[in-house]
């Protein structure tokens, strides 16, 4: 008999409570009492959904939800090229600065009986007009405001056309519009639901919102009016709805997935990673019948930071701080605690995946240079103990720990103090720690996103540039990023840019992460991309039983 704790034992009851009311609807719903399996998507999301408000998209959770349900003018493809969407094409002023989106003239919302006696209509410009106007109102106040912040002005010229005016260049535009945030909503439908837009959303995704019990089960339904259709013709979606839990346990999460209760499982957990994987980072062979394993490169990279307006002579030195970079073995570290699965940061900020990337910028391990680093520190200070505190989060305690006796080796003091999450976000952005851990993941899938966070302007507490580094070469170079057109010139610079600040070394990379994804053997077409988006229009199911 397996003994449950009290959390898991709860996580089963939601579950099964879930499970119940997803089966009771859909035979209320189905004429012949039936369901077919192949043709319903099941994930958990541990974490919960916030709202499938667009406006709101915020944290990744609620962006997959809203991606299933909305699109934008323009979307990005698994290998990060922009690709159209609602908008079938557009042109770029020769300038840089103006934007014209036309239109497709076969998208509809959702329907809805707001709509009147159709249920449903086209989407117009005056609907982008409306959607980016809202998104930019204080009284909304959307985490997505910021997307604009480099748009003068946009304006609907037609029922098919959609202008939108930057007040400088900046090549990553059309980039930041493939996100979630930057989805059409329609006017009738939102001003009627207001704040409760969140529960009731109406788009034009190839899913369609059906039901909602918060923290037990979301459920969707497909969308048969849907615009696109796949290489050969076909109408998308190829699934009947889409199935989303949220145990809040991943251990329970895991074990519903080797079950075969849900078809996907999204990242590795520490609670059951050395069960699924070899220490090499491959599937067991236990698994192998049943489950498949995908995985690549993942906008993200995790650091540790070093704070540049420290007092601390340590922090201040470049010496110590190169010491640390050069002081620990980063391939080691990753098959140790994590299986294989992530990059070693042997490159710069920018991860791979990314043009600007370049391995061969950063550190690599060199403990006798590391030595003679802490050695220079020692002699030009008389600080015979030079000591070092890591702030960090339990989350990434045995990173830390890992690399506290690896520096303790070359002969430098490493404490560390672990806060929470929370804590330690407040603390990062006013200043108050002086070596942290973090990481950065892709707002939009450009490195100049990452190169924002060592730019002198973005100081934090009002800008991503926690370590308040600040040099006048980077900061010309990268404002000349943003007119720079020419992608194999700007890639050149971004590069550049990385690798200065690698010779001053106000961080420390540890990961470039990967994305890995489990599904059961049934499941085709999931695919994998490196800003981890989870499109489910040309997914299905086959039934192999």
């Amino acid at each position: 008999m397996i003994k449950l704790k009290n959390k898991q034992y709860f996580s089963l009851i939601n579950y099964l409570t879930a499970t119940c009311l997803f089966f009771l609807f859909f035979s209320c719903n189905n004429k012949h009492n039936t369901i077919d399996n192949t043709l319903v998507f099941r994930y958990n999301e541990h974490k919960n959904i916030g709202s499938l408000d667009p406006a709101f998209a915020k944290d990744n959770a609620d962006i997959w939800a809203v991606n299933q349900l909305f699109n934008g003018l323009v979307q990005m493809d698994s290998n990060l090229n922009v690709k159209p969407s609602i908008a079938k094409n557009w042109s770029i002023s020769k300038d840089a600065l103006t934007y014209s989106f036309t239109l497709r003239d076969n998208v509809y919302f959702h329907k809805h009986k707001l709509f009147g006696k159709d249920s449903t209509r086209t989407v117009k410009a005056l609907d982008f007009e409306y959607s980016f106007n809202r998104l930019i109102d204080k009284e909304i106040a959307s985490s997505g405001r910021w997307v604009l912040n480099k748009v003068e002005h946009f304006y609907a010229e037609n029922d098919s056309t959609f202008n939108i005016k930057l007040k400088q260049p900046f090549p990553a535009f059309l980039g930041l519009l493939t996100m979630k945030y930057c989805s059409v909503v329609p006017k009738e439908i939102v001003e009627h639901y207001g704040t409760e837009f969140r529960a009731n959303p109406i788009g034009t995704g190839p899913f369609k919102f059906k039901r909602w019990e918060e923290n037990i089960k979301l459920v969707f339904r497909k969308n048969n009016n849907y615009f696109e259709k796949d290489s050969k013709g076909n109408s998308l979606p190829y699934l009947e709805a889409i199935a989303i839990t949220f145990l809040p346990d991943k251990q329970s999460e895991f074990l519903q997935f080797i079950q075969g209760n849900l078809d996907f499982l999204n990242s590795l957990d520490a609670s059951y990673q050395d069960d699924i994987l070899t220490s090499k980072g491959e599937l067991r062979s236990k698994y192998k019948s049943a489950v498949n394993m995908i995985r690549g490169p993942y906008l993200n990279t995790e650091y540790l930071g070093f704070y540049m307006d420290s007092e601390i002579p340590e922090i201040q030195s470049e010496y110590i701080r190169k010491a640390v970079n050069y002081g620990f073995d980063r391939k080691k570290m990753m098959t140790y605690l994590r299986n294989g699965i992530g990059i070693p940061a042997n490159g710069g900020f920018i991860p791979k995946g990314l043009p600007g990337y370049n391995a061969e910028i950063g550190y690599s391990f060199n403990p006798e240079k590391a030595k003679t680093l802490i050695n220079l520190f020692k002699k030009e200070t008389g600080n015979n103990t030079p000591e070092i505190t890591i702030t960090t989060t339990s989350n990434y305690l045995n990173f830390c720990e890992y690399i506290q006796r690896e520096l303790q080796k070359i002969g430098l003091i490493v404490n560390i103090d672990v806060i929470p999450a929370s804590t330690l976000k407040t603390a990062k952005a006013n200043g108050k720690l002086d070596f942290f851990r973090a990481s950065w993941v892709a707002d939009y899938p450009d490195a100049q996103n990452y190169l924002s966070l060592y730019y002198s302007k973005n100081f934090a507490p009002n800008g991503p540039n926690y370590t308040h580094f600040k040099n006048e070469n980077f900061d010309t170079w990268y404002s000349q990023s943003f007119t720079e057109t020419n992608n194999k010139a700007r890639e050149i610079l971004y590069t550049k840019l990385d690798s200065l600040i690698m010779q001053e070394a106000p961080i420390v990379p540890l990961y470039y992460d990967e994305v890995v994804r489990f599904t059961r053997q049934d499941v085709r077409n999931l695919g994998i991309n490196p800003i981890n988006m989870l499109d489910l229009k040309q997914v299905s199911k086959a039934n192999i039983h």
